[in-house]
């Protein structure tokens, strides 16, 4: 015993190298193995020594799970794009906590009977994630694994993923669920005041576009149709029509209509605070599933019937320990 000491911890002037690390790590996962397989087999004995109490434990389990998990009972994620119109993330994101607490959750508020009568529960959000930088929605990071600072794959400011969860009988609720939702972050002042300041910005946004687009076509038609002809021949970035040589603004032109779709979608888009791309879409595998269900509780069952058969195996023990 003392030479399996001094192998784990070096003596006094030794310094332990990294293959004394690793001996000593082995060491302590196969025996943390070993005690596993020793309470395991210990488990099974109790098994087959109380197996009436193990099984009626074991049978009241599976029967909680079926009942936990019949049909208007099973629990579904709902998930949807909130389109955030001017207002920060953290304004947001401090009306969604006031939701999530029923206590702090104003009475007149429309989500208010949804939240209290539990129809829909565990509220998460989920940041939106850029990939490519052309402010389009790749993925969503459900896991949280991407950080603020990342270049590459860049949060958008302007999106979240809403995700809650809603009970199958009340699936026929989900559209009003979702107007709820709508007009509680629609009647925030603070996301309104922003969404005036934005809906601002964006119309005039609008209005330079399309005057720059006008001003970049009339500027190749009057260069074409009125200008004098060029003495001086070019070789490269023209085209020749009949006996005139004009320089053309293709990619320029390409660019501003590019610039001028995506700020019209956006001001199709932009007619509240908070907007949702698409309706809620509901996830098809439910939280609770028959079969996840069974083999949770069975285990539980299981574990639980070894330690009242420990218990009542031990009875004397534990008897003899309360009189002292």
């Amino acid at each position: 015993m003392e030479n399996q000491h001094e192998t784990i911890v070096p003596s006094e002037g030794r310094e332990m190298n990294f293959i004394d690390l690793c001996a000593a790590c082995g060491r302590a996962i196969g025996r943390a193995c070993a005690a596993c397989w020793q309470l395991f087999l210990h488990m099974v004995r109790l098994t087959y020594r109380y197996w009436w109490i193990v099984l009626t434990l074991v049978a009241l389990a599976v029967a909680g799970a079926l009942y936990y998990s019949r049909h208007d009972n099973l629990k579904y994620k709902v998930n949807a794009i909130v389109l955030l119109n001017g207002p920060t993330i953290q304004q947001f994101e401090q009306s969604f906590h006031t939701m999530c607490s029923a206590q702090r959750l104003p009475q007149d508020a429309s989500i208010s009977p949804f939240v209290w009568s539990q129809t829909i529960t565990d509220f998460k959000t989920f940041r939106v994630i850029d990939c490519l930088g052309d402010e389009t929605a790749d993925f969503i990071d459900f896991k949280h694994k991407i950080k603020p600072t990342d270049t590459v794959n860049v949060q958008m400011q302007d999106r979240l993923c809403l995700q809650f969860r809603l009970k199958n009988r009340d699936m026929h609720r989900l559209p009003a669920v979702e107007d709820a939702l709508l007009e509680y972050f629609n009647s925030n002042q603070a996301m309104q005041h922003s969404y005036d300041v934005y809906s601002k910005n964006l119309r005039n946004e609008v209005s330079f576009n399309h005057r720059q687009a006008d001003k970049l076509d009339s500027l190749t038609s009057c260069y074409y149709f009125y200008q004098p002809s060029e003495a001086h021949p070019r070789s490269s970035g023209v085209s020749f029509y009949g006996d005139r040589e004009v320089e053309l603004f293709l990619e320029d032109i390409y660019e501003q209509h590019a610039h001028l779709q995506r700020v019209d979608q956006r001001l199709e888009l932009a007619t509240a605070p908070v907007t949702i791309e698409n309706h809620f879409a509901v996830f098809p595998a439910p939280v609770n599933g028959r079969m996840k269900c069974v083999v949770v509780f069975l285990l539980l069952g299981w574990i639980f019937g070894c330690a009242l058969a420990e218990i009542i195996d031990k009875r004397k023990v534990i008897l003899a320990w309360l009189k002292e």
